[in-house]
């Protein structure tokens, strides 16, 4: 093989799928020290691709049974939102279509905001249906956040365009006439309950971005609503909003 360029052999690589291609078993034989360097970043990528696919078939297991029984309308159900002093709580329901793959989808809270971001355009643009409920802060006072976690997830099946067939739930059972599987900590375990995490997650950080600039001394666009320090301090100078609940702690010790 005739001598190449290191910029040619890193496009070379980007073609090059297994190492057992002829390509690569000549490019070992390659003692450059840029191109052993190219050679050992490929071998990291295609393991990284290699895990990601393994974790992606481990989370497609619910899916995959319930389709073998002839299921194929799942919909992943999740909310984001319970914890926090302000905002409200947010719930996803998500149909994936039966070939969709998304590389790296997790549970939200392990993904960064870039990737969050990048992977919810990916779902909206890919999924049959999505479905959102969002309940106040208000509401979540007056029936508690368990029981406007209920409601906010069955609001977002019910605003689905395609009734679905199956539920898979995080960690939750709703009163309703849907087949349902209940999973701890589903949104690392089923890409569907994954995918409403992202969705969930995404949807209610640009709420709470809006929430920002409405009340800007708060910082409801870096902390979401949570109770960090400089959330607390700023209820202690500014006061309550609207946007805040009176139910929880230190709040309702405020009013």
């Amino acid at each position: 093989m005739a001598v190449q360029t290191i910029k040619s052999i890193k496009l070379l690589l980007e073609e090059i799928e297994t190492e057992q291609d002829q390509r690569f078993l000549e490019l070992l034989q390659d003692e450059r020290k840029g191109v052993q360097k190219l050679i050992a970043s490929w071998r990291k990528q295609k393991q990284l691709q290699q895990q990601d696919q393994q974790l992606f078939s481990y989370m497609s297991a619910y899916e995959k049974a319930l389709r073998s029984q002839g299921i194929t309308l799942i919909a992943g159900v999740d909310e984001v939102g319970r914890g926090p002093l302000a905002g409200p709580v947010v719930a996803a329901a998500v149909i994936l279509p039966e070939n969709f793959y998304l590389a790296g989808l997790n549970d939200s809270k392990k993904l960064s905001e870039a990737k969050r971001e990048a992977f919810f355009s990916i779902i909206q643009e890919q999924a049959l249906a999505i479905g959102i409920g969002v309940i106040s802060a208000e509401e979540i006072d007056e029936i508690n956040v368990y029981e406007a976690t209920k409601k906010a997830m069955i609001e977002a099946i019910g605003s689905l365009s395609i009734t679905p067939q199956h539920l898979l739930i995080d960690a939750m059972k709703l009163p309703l006439p849907i087949a349902q599987t209940s999973i701890i900590k589903g949104d690392a375990k089923s890409i569907s309950i994954s995918a409403a995490s992202v969705v969930a997650k995404v949807t209610r950080d640009r709420m709470m971005k809006e929430l920002g600039l409405r009340y800007p001394q708060y910082g409801f666009e870096k902390h979401a609503g949570y109770g960090t320090k400089e959330h607390l301090a700023a209820i202690e100078h500014h006061g309550i909003l609207p946007e805040h609940r009176k139910s929880f702690a230190p709040i309702k010790h405020m009013v």
